[in-house]
């Protein structure tokens, strides 16, 4: 790094991405082990405890919608304790026994707590984040979710055969209440307040999403789509084709890969652009979803995680990268939640339609489909993006350099 080069790893870069590494572990922690509660304690059905598991995800997106037009005008750090005071609050109510239908109500509501908190730290790191190291800063902070997708399930089912569900919950309200306390670390230098105001004023569509962001959302969408499939999926399938001793170790090979590869993604991406980037993604991601449809042993099965870790990990952090880069800074706050409104709504409603076309193609037909699917939505991307990155990235030039 040069001596001119701005710091990236500042004191406030990594106390927000370590906040949004306890909220993503949380959530990945309950979100296997929140279904089999469901079942043991109230007795419920089948379809109820998906819905226990799926109802979180409704209220992300909802507390990602509202909270992006507010979030300037209430304060990024402000919103940010609120999310973090509320989401703790929906924690300690899993103690509380009042049945399955304050269970569902509960889930709703921590779901939507995430969303806001989450939407903060994602548009404070956009903000801290120097102009010249925004796709390598992205990169590392949501480097941070990317390991907790991986540490999340172990740490839950390992919890659930060897403690209780009370212990689980007790657990996870200490690590929101040790997020809540370094979040008063954090420094967020301020925004001008006559461009906050003027720009959240009514109910236009421009007030709840970001429309910079929209083009890149989409294709978010379309692959966050297709790699749901194997975070719902890949269990089934793993013992479809016995090989659920290997598929155990599925997600540790996915975090490695975008471990691995992100120092390096994240700079090219500053360096050269997003294309450099996101095509190859396209191709390895593809390509992973093709050697899962066809793996006859482990070594296939995680050589399929680690592909698709290069490449869905890798597009994660450079569409995100992108959607803020596109964006002013008083709008970033929109822009983060545009994203991930699109990329938990591929996430979250995935699994549901595929669901429904499993029974006529089986798993590995369906990851056959999505393999070439993946492949095809590099065109998307191309007439979405793609063929405008060099004149939008000479905008951004001549706009920093102002």
């Amino acid at each position: 790094m040069s001596q001119s080069e701005p710091k990236l790893w500042t004191k406030d870069f990594i106390v927000v991405s370590s906040i949004n590494f306890v909220l993503t572990l949380i959530f990945y922690l309950l979100m296997v082990t929140i279904a089999v509660y469901a079942v043991n304690e109230f007795e419920a059905s089948t379809s109820q405890a998906g819905l226990v598991t799926g109802i979180f995800i409704i209220g992300t997106l909802i507390g990602r919608l509202f909270i992006g037009r507010m979030i300037d005008s209430i304060g990024r750090k402000r919103t940010l304790f609120i999310g973090l005071i509320f989401f703790i609050l929906a924690t300690a109510l899993y103690f509380v026994d009042l049945g399955i239908t304050f269970l569902l109500f509960n889930r709703f509501v921590h779901g939507l707590t995430l969303g806001i908190a989450s939407t903060a730290t994602g548009t404070i790191v956009a903000q801290i984040i120097p102009a010249t190291r925004k796709g390598e800063g992205i990169g590392y902070y949501t480097m941070s979710a990317t390991l907790a997708t991986a540490i999340g399930p172990f740490i839950g089912l390992f919890m659930s055969q060897h403690t209780s569900f009370p212990i689980i919950f007790s657990f996870c309200l200490v690590l929101g209440l040790i997020s809540l306390a370094v979040a008063f670390l954090v420094k967020v230098p301020p925004l001008e307040s006559a461009v906050k105001a003027a720009e959240t004023k009514g109910l236009k569509l421009s007030s709840f999403v970001e429309p910079r962001a929209l083009p890149i959302a989409f294709v978010t969408l379309a692959v966050a789509f297709c790699y749901s499939s194997v975070l719902s999926f890949i269990n089934f399938y793993a013992i479809e084709i016995n090989l659920v001793d290997a598929a155990s170790f599925f997600f540790i090979v996915y975090a490695a890969a975008v471990l691995v590869s992100r120092p390096f993604t994240g700079r090219l991406m500053d360096v050269r652009g997003a294309n450099f980037v996101m095509y190859p993604a396209f191709l390895l991601f593809g390509a992973g979803m093709l050697l899962l449809s066809t793996a006859a042993h482990g070594f296939a099965l995680l050589a399929a995680g680690f592909l698709i870790g290069l490449g869905f990990g890798n597009m994660q952090s450079s569409t995100q990268a992108i959607a803020v880069k596109l964006t002013p800074p008083h709008r970033m706050g929109l822009a983060t939640s545009t994203f991930f409104i699109f990329l938990d709504a591929g996430l979250g409603f995935g699994p549901y339609v595929l669901g429904l076309v499993i029974p006529h193609t089986g798993y590995s037909a369906l990851y056959t489909i999505l393999g070439i699917a993946v492949l095809a939505f590099s065109v998307l991307y191309y007439f979405l993006y793609g063929r405008k990155e060099k004149e939008l990235r000479e905008e951004m030039s001549a706009s920093t350099a102002m």
